[in-house]
């Protein structure tokens, strides 16, 4: 039988320790266009070993919900920024490293409409998962030799519910 995890909401707080949000709460760092935009600056730590900063786009087919998760992934190289092409919001699975190297403590966040999410290199996730059509999202990772994907496949499932 696998585990349940509940959604939780996300915040900048709960989400520190996975990676950062990009949104534009709060007030903007400066006005540019003569005034007429906000810039909110420098909002991801982009973090990338031996590569480049590319942008790729993903179209990703919608998921339900309760959702099935059985493989977590995470990038050793490189930090990966979800930005999604709508204002939907999408499902985030995140864990943390345990010292044996595997994925521990599985957490359960939507974003808010309009956010986009940047997880930090080296930090289990689960896939890209929107709730709904379109699944479309500009994805800011690392382009570059070698592997920098690590997969793990959970002995029990996940599965994730709202409340």
């Amino acid at each position: 039988m696998g585990k349940k995890i509940k959604i939780q909401p996300i915040s900048v707080e709960s989400f520190k320790p996975y990676g950062d949000i990009l949104d534009c709460s709060g007030s903007p760092d400066k006005l540019i266009n003569n005034n007429f935009c906000e810039r909110y600056h420098d909002k991801a730590l982009l973090d990338f070993q031996s590569g480049r900063a590319g942008i790729s786009i993903f179209n990703a087919t919608p998921r339900d919900l309760p959702y099935e998760c059985n493989m977590l992934e995470r990038h050793p190289d490189g930090s990966q920024a979800f930005i999604p092409m709508s204002e939907n919001p999408f499902l985030i699975i995140v864990a943390s490293n345990c010292v044996s190297e595997k994925p521990t403590n599985p957490l359960a966040f939507i974003t808010n409409s309009g956010q986009g999410i940047n997880i930090h290199k080296n930090i289990w996730h689960g896939v890209l998962t929107p709730l709904t059509h379109p699944g479309l999202f500009a994805v800011v990772d690392r382009i570059g030799p070698g592997k920098n994907l690590e997969e793990h496949y959970l002995e029990n499932s996940l599965t994730v519910v709202l409340s």
